[in-house]
Order: C-alpha cells, then structure tokens, then sequence
C-alpha cells in the first residue's frame, strides 16, 4: 500500500510545472522513487519466496519475475542518476526529462519490456501456485500487453509533450504507473487470503466446527 501511495504522490511531479521545473521538483520526485524502489523490492522478494512456499515447481517462474523486477530497478535508478545528475550539476532550472538524453529508453522502451515481463512471471506465478485466483494473472496480462505496446515509442521522437514519444508523459509517466495498482491489488488480496486463513484456524470458527 506504501508502494502505490508514494507512486501515486509521485507521478502528479511531473505535469505540475510547465517547462523547466525547479530544481526541488525533480529531486523530491527522484527520491520518492527511491523509496518506491526499495519497498518493491521487498515485494517482489516476498512474493517469489511465497510462490515457493506454495508450489515448489512454480519456482523458476517466481524467479524470472524477480529477476525481471531486480532488472527493472537497476534500470531506473541508472535513469534517476542521469537526471538528478543533470539537475545538481546545472547552474540554471532544467528539464532533465529531455535534457538526459541516456535516460530515454530507461524510462521508456526499456522500462516497459521489462514491467511486461514481470507482471506475465509474477501473475503467472501467483495463479499456477494457488497463490491467487485467475484475476491476478488476467488483470496482469492486461497491463503487460499494453506497456508492450508502448515499447515501439522510441521511434517517436523525444517531445515530452507527446503520449507516445520516447520520453513522453504517456510512455515514461502514465503507463509506467500502471503496474503500481496491480501490485496494490495483488498485495490487498494475499492479506485477505492470509487473514482468512488466519481466521479459519481459530476455534469457533466455520472451518473449525467442521473439524
């Protein structure tokens, strides 16, 4: 939940300035996602060690959303470092969105391929362990296929004004934030399986009156 709300106070920094924002709009969105980062991070670890709790043969599949996750963290803080990096170091307010040319496809192209993969492993994963039900992994499909959509957009030129550019607030901003509600969903649900369960043991209960 602290994942998708920090994701959620985030996203809002980059529309709010028009041009060159100040250089403590683009730092204070920078660490957020730093934060962002880590707490995923931990899910996608707790997850994985999940699946392998529940389905052992599921492992391998946990493994490639972690990896794909791990991948997809590395990227972004090598992409938050070129434009903090760019923003510290100028002597006037810059837009690094453009201005970190190294930091396109990062954000972008790279970016989704590598959301996709992670959202089909994780969702494929959770539902073939019993994890889940099959909403996960639907739901999960659904959102990978329309961030590959967007892996294309690299050829589409470099305005951030633009929803399908390289750098674009769609390609960069609005889709890479889809994900954050999947994982907000998925974690809500094992809490309530977990609950559940945690319920179900209790004396008194349902379950254990049929005992």
């Amino acid at each position: 939940m602290a994942f998708t709300l920090l994701q959620v106070i985030e996203v809002p920094l980059y529309f709010i300035h028009d041009g060159a924002p100040p250089d403590s709009n683009v730092l204070t969105r920078v660490l957020l996602s730093l934060v962002v980062l880590v707490l995923l991070l931990g899910f996608v670890t707790g997850v994985r060690e999940l699946v392998r709790q529940t389905d052992p043969a599921c492992g391998w599949v946990a493994d490639l959303a972690h990896g794909a996750a791990l991948a997809y963290i590395a990227v972004t803080f090598v992409a938050h470092s070129l434009q903090a990096g760019e923003v510290i170091a100028a002597d006037e307010p810059l837009d690094p969105t453009i201005t970190a040319e190294g930091s396109y496809l990062l954000y972008g192209s790279i970016g989704r391929i590598l959301t996709a993969v992670f959202l089909v492993a994780a969702g494929y994963a959770a539902v073939r362990s019993g994890l889940l039900s099959r909403w996960a992994a639907r739901s999960a499909y659904v959102i990978a296929l329309i961030n590959l959509a967007f892996v294309p957009s690299l050829y589409f030129g470099n305005d951030t004004g633009e929803f399908f550019s390289a750098n674009g607030w769609g390609t960069t901003a609005t889709i890479a934030s889809l994900y954050a509600y999947w994982v907000l969903a998925f974690g809500i649900a094992l809490l309530r399986r977990h609950n559940a369960r945690r319920y179900a043991g209790q004396p008194g209960s349902t379950s254990e009156n049929r005992r």
